[in-house]
């Protein structure tokens, strides 16, 4: 995990990160040490041997251990509720009533695959301590109830009324895509991460099951 990449992933909108080399060393050594250990087994010593600095210096950067959660998990919850991607299907994909929603779920669950794995250790994280933290909790609830749901809850009600989804509540169609999708991820990635994993044929028959349950024709 390089300079550029913790950057890019830890950078709120609007926001520049600026990033010492210090700091950087700090952010690997407790990302990776929070999702081996947990954050309330995890001390801020062991984060500085990790990373090679004296204790004090991780607090000329963040105030307390939480202050240092909160700026890996906060930028990392948007990421994965507020992707650019889930706002560029909106402005291009979803709106388009040509599109198959079968298509664009799969899409969507491809791109959130591809997001988890290149970023494990923050994901294992985010699920152990969002139960523990309200500001984590808060972070999630915003960022889907505001920018996601209502695009999403569009989305479904369009296909709905072109007679392609059941008339299913918006709430309880959403339920059923979201736990199908992250039932497979967790496992995937958290539970089973050495068994033999075909994705592309994963993905299909994900869809296929999410589509038999919620498509009007079936």
């Amino acid at each position: 995990m390089d300079e550029k990449y913790v950057k890019q992933l830890l950078e709120m909108e609007g926001q520049e990160l600026k990033l010492t080399e210090k700091k950087v060393n700090i952010l690997v050594a407790a990302i990776e040490i929070f999702a081996e250990k947990g954050y309330s087994a995890t001390s801020t010593s062991e984060i500085a041997k990790r990373a090679g600095v004296a204790e004090g210096t991780i607090f000329r950067h963040y105030d307390s251990k939480k202050d240092l959660l909160l700026g890996i998990t906060k930028p990392a919850i948007l990421k994965m509720v507020v992707p650019y991607f889930a706002s560029q299907m909106v402005e291009e994909v979803f709106k388009d009533e040509i599109t198959s929603f079968d298509g664009v779920l799969r899409a969507f669950i491809t791109n959130r695959i591809e997001f988890v794995r290149k970023n494990i250790p923050l994901f294992k994280i985010v699920l152990q301590e969002i139960a523990f933290h309200n500001e984590l909790q808060e972070t999630f609830q915003e960022s889907f109830l505001n920018q996601i749901l209502p695009k999403i809850s569009e989305t479904i009600y369009i296909a709905q009324k072109s007679g392609r989804l059941k008339d299913f509540s918006i709430p309880t169609t959403l339920r059923f895509i979201m736990s199908t999708v992250m039932g497979f991820i967790i496992t995937r990635f958290l539970i089973m991460p050495e068994a033999e994993w075909n994705e592309k044929e994963e993905i299909d028959n994900m869809v296929e099951c999410i589509m038999n349950g919620i498509s009007k024709n079936n």
